[in-house]
């Protein structure tokens, strides 16, 4: 369960590490995410989201991963300074990681186990977005083809809006 966030340490993309307890009464929004994939115009549709609901209780979290077709290979600085520059990114982004296979980052893990895709608990690819619940007791999976804005309705009602 992710209301357990003492074991989900992250790394911030400055080499610091943060834990998801600062989150635990938000509704988080995770998307592994990379640069120079043909879903990255995605990055705006998340700052929308980020922008119109930071202050109601939403979480954009952004995770880099190369692990799909090497879409991502620039360092943690690089990919901060190109989702600013391109997309105004404030939400944060997280350090590089890894969302499948032995090395897969122990919160992906989780995710993958509480929801199912295409390929069953594996992430497909790019921009597979996490929509959980305050205390994280329900998670929701959306495919890297729904648009951000397609989330607008689930996103309002775990907001209570």
């Amino acid at each position: 369960m992710l209301s357990q966030t003492d074991r989900f340490e992250i790394k911030k993309a400055h080499g610091s590490l943060t834990s998801l307890e600062a989150y635990t009464d938000k509704v988080l929004l995770i998307v592994n995410t990379a640069s120079k994939c043909g879903f990255t115009p995605q990055y705006k549709g998340l700052e929308v989201l980020h922008q119109k609901y930071k202050d109601q209780g939403l979480v954009v979290l952004g995770f880099p991963c190369d692990q799909f077709a090497h879409q991502e290979p620039a360092s943690d600085a690089e990919i901060q300074n190109f989702c600013l520059i391109n997309f105004g990114v404030s939400f944060p982004v997280m350090a590089k990681i890894e969302v499948n296979g032995a090395k897969a980052h122990p919160l992906f893990v989780e995710l993958r186990k509480r929801t199912k895709g295409l390929l069953g608990d594996a992430i497909k690819w790019n921009f597979t977005k996490f929509l959980v619940s305050p205390g994280g007791e329900d998670v929701q999976r959306y495919a890297p083809t729904v648009e951000p804005e397609k989330m607008e309705d689930d996103i309002k009602a775990l907001l209570g809006k």
